[in-house]
């Protein structure tokens, strides 16, 4: 409930959000040129979304707001290459913004999210996915998962 919720003091250009980490508030941008922090407004759906692959629910049989279906085929891969990975997944910690990002691509935001495992944190597995500007605010399409 908290971690996602941000302290509206801004301090020296960064915020304090909710867990304690100063990490910079980041908007969405349309910058075609370069890769981008996650904004935040898209961090509590792509939380949700690793929440339920964490719960093994890699087809999102629970309904996210605003995230497509998950195809049988694209819900086999990503299970196989967890299994075949070999580690825990678990929910994301505020260290997994550090590292993700999001660009621009015309149409759409391409999107690399750093997935965490219990055994080793910020891992080398990430969640590929897209996301559509939408009449309600933006639309979610998993891609995959896997090791760049």
């Amino acid at each position: 409930m908290f971690g996602v919720m941000l302290i509206l003091a801004i301090v020296g250009g960064l915020a304090t959000h909710a867990s304690g980490d100063d990490l910079p508030l980041e908007s969405v941008k349309k910058d075609p040129d370069n890769q981008q922090p996650v904004p935040d407004d898209w961090r509590p759906t792509l939380r949700a979304i690793v929440g339920a692959f964490v719960r093994k629910d890699f087809r999102l049989a629970q309904p996210i707001p605003n995230v497509a279906p998950v195809s049988s085929e694209t819900a086999k891969q990503i299970r196989e290459y967890v299994a075949d990975y070999g580690e825990t997944l678990v929910e994301l910690t505020d260290a997994t913004w550090r590292r993700s990002v999001c660009q621009w691509m015309e149409t759409h935001w391409d999107l690399l999210v750093d997935l965490e495992t219990e055994e080793g944190g910020v891992s080398d597995l990430v969640l590929d996915a897209k996301v559509f500007e939408a009449p309600d605010g933006y639309r979610f399409e998993i891609e995959m998962v896997y090791v760049p």
